[in-house]
């Protein structure tokens, strides 16, 4: 097979690295990929949201099987454009990705069909919204900007004054261009924080292993939001009663309200939840692999993926028995000093060598390009270290060993991904 991937991040490297070990694939092309994805796929110029010439060069190339990456392209509708001219593509349709596209119609969906989120109300008007915040008593208090924001369109506002300057920032100032012109005001609520992905063919749902983001950007969960700034997998607080409560309350419930709603969903949901002492609920839905969940949960994966990719485009996902290794994955990124603001770039990598050959041990390009032959920093979040082990201190241990083995100027990290695991 010809396999085309559609992205050009971490989590589109990890894609690769795993297609890359199929039995069914013969060649990879990428777009627009990166420094590191272009030692294991042919890197094509092609941006993620040009849809016809990714369409005219499936065509060209006879590509047996195109798998859409990030979130944009799928919002603005890649998969129905292949589609449209007879390609296979892995994804949902933009009627179904709208399940992340708009915070707005997620939380609408679950509260119609009584999947438990945080309890919450939606506003088109800077002034409607200032003015249930001066009605509220309850702070802290969670503003949501309804459209795509690369992950940082969540502002948690500790008094009325944050919460109104997070409404002027998100809908009068546009932080977020057209994100903010509807936005959800959202109850508070804590506790441990669980990514769950899962491989869905329009019916059945398959949940892969858990696995546990770092949003901020600096250590302590301080600083702000980010893409994510390392996780690891499986998460120990997302418990067999946590599972059970999921199985039973949101995960089928939830594929089976967008088919009730016309909006068949084939590809990957990503539930963000929280796990809170009132039990489990629905912080978001993204309709793509996570990143940086991608680099912890797939070298777990024991599955030929592109056989679950094709499950799920056929519609017999029910068929595949998903098998994920015994063991736990960490990964530390490493960033650009200064994400997610203001960072230099261009950078020389140097190091990645130490990683060749080097069993449970791997390192996922995010930010990265080719320039003279040389692999140098294009980004804010520039490479995911992740590192296997028995169990998550072990993991955690061997990722940081290997942070020492890549280097650049203004290398920064968090030094504590996985610490909450100590508590336990």
């Amino acid at each position: 097979m010809k396999v085309l991937i559609v992205g050009s991040g971490g989590r589109e490297h990890a894609i690769a690295w795993k297609v890359a070990q199929s039995k069914k694939v013969d060649k990879i092309y990428c777009a627009p990929g990166n420094g590191g994805i272009s030692e294991i796929a042919e890197c094509v110029d092609i941006g993620a949201m040009e849809f016809d010439k990714l369409v005219a060069f499936a065509k060209k190339e006879a590509i047996d099987l195109t798998i859409i990456g990030m979130d944009d392209p799928l919002v603005g509708g890649v998969v129905d454009a292949f589609e449209k001219e007879g390609l296979r593509v892995f994804g949902p349709r933009k009627n179904a990705a709208v399940l992340e596209g708009s915070k707005v119609f997620s939380k609408d969906l679950m509260k119609k069909y009584n999947i438990p989120t945080a309890g919450y109300d939606t506003f088109t008007s800077p002034e409607d919204a200032i003015a249930f915040l001066e009605k509220n008593e309850k702070y802290p208090i969670v503003l949501k900007a309804d459209g795509l924001a690369l992950g940082k369109g969540v502002l948690i506002c500790n008094s009325l004054e944050e919460a109104k300057d997070g409404v002027k920032s998100l809908m009068l100032d546009k932080q977020f261009g057209s994100a903010g012109d509807s936005i959800v005001i959202e109850e508070f609520i804590t506790g441990p924080e669980v990514s769950v992905l899962s491989f869905v063919d329009g019916k059945t749902i398959k949940i892969m292993t858990s696995a546990q983001d770092h949003k901020r950007a600096k250590d302590g969960d301080q600083g702000l939001n980010t893409g994510g700034m390392g996780t690891f997998s499986p998460t120990p607080f997302y418990t067999k009663e946590a599972d059970e409560f999921c199985k039973k309350y949101v995960y089928q419930a939830t594929v089976d309200a967008m088919r009730a709603e016309g909006r068949e969903f084939k590809g990957i949901i990503f539930f963000g939840l929280m796990l809170t002492p009132d039990g489990p609920r629905v912080l978001e839905y993204n309709a793509r692999f996570g990143d940086p969940e991608t680099q912890v949960v797939l070298p777990r994966m024991k599955n030929d993926i592109v056989e679950v990719f094709e499950a799920c485009i056929d519609g017999t996902l029910d068929k595949i028995e998903l098998e994920f290794e015994e063991d736990a994955a960490v990964c530390v990124v490493l960033a650009s000093d200064g994400y997610p603001e203001k960072y230099e770039k261009g950078f020389e990598i140097k190091g990645l060598d130490n990683f060749k050959d080097k069993d449970g041990y791997y390192v996922f390009h995010a930010g990265t390009k080719m320039a003279d032959g040389k692999i140098v920093t294009n980004g804010g979040r520039v490479l995911g270290v992740t590192a296997k082990g028995a169990d998550l201190k072990a993991a955690r241990a061997n990722a940081y060993e290997a942070t020492k083995w890549v280097d650049f100027d203004n290398k920064y990290m968090r030094n504590d991904i996985g610490k909450a695991i100590d508590r336990i």
